[in-house]
């Protein structure tokens, strides 16, 4: 099983794409996180947003390994908390298919995503920058993986 992350956007901040590494590097070998970016639309289009997010959906499609679990994050999704997160990871993974979490462009993601997803996830109450998303949930996900494996990075 691997865990994916597949983000609409590319060149962050070099603090994002640090602190993403590092979570990364830290999760188990049998939980390994992968950062996919996919390149977003170019705002300056003049397309409505509804067009642009069907653009980067297809993009989105294109790179979901095949029979992978689908998970779409926006801010309307289910929020848990830490040690249920860690318990909603360790139940899906027993399963051995990929998890892909999904994080989309500047609009979010197309409706069509959301619905086709397997789990809408909500991080945060807050309005999150993408590339804060993405170093919340490697995190979160690391989290998760040590309450799991009892290591003493969660004190709760």
């Amino acid at each position: 099983m691997r865990l994916l992350v597949l983000a609409v956007g590319t060149r962050m901040p070099s603090w994002v794409d640090a602190a993403f590494s590092e979570y990364a590097k830290r999760m188990p070998r049998h939980l390994p996180l992968d950062l996919v970016e996919l390149r977003a639309e170019p705002r300056e289009s003049g397309k409505p947003a509804a067009a642009l997010c069907k653009a980067e959906a297809e993009r989105i499609v294109q790179a979901l390994p095949a029979g992978s679990m689908k998970v779409a994050l926006d801010e309307l999704g289910r929020e848990f908390t830490t040690d249920a997160f860690a318990k909603w990871l360790e139940r899906v993974s027993g399963d051995g298919r990929d998890l892909a979490f999904l994080i989309g462009g500047a609009d979010g993601l197309a409706p069509e995503l959301k619905k086709a997803a397997d789990l809408t996830l909500r991080l945060s109450g807050f309005t999150l920058p993408h590339g804060l998303a993405r170093v919340v949930l490697a995190e979160q996900l690391y989290r998760a993986a040590s309450i799991l494996q009892n290591h003493p990075y969660h004190r709760a």
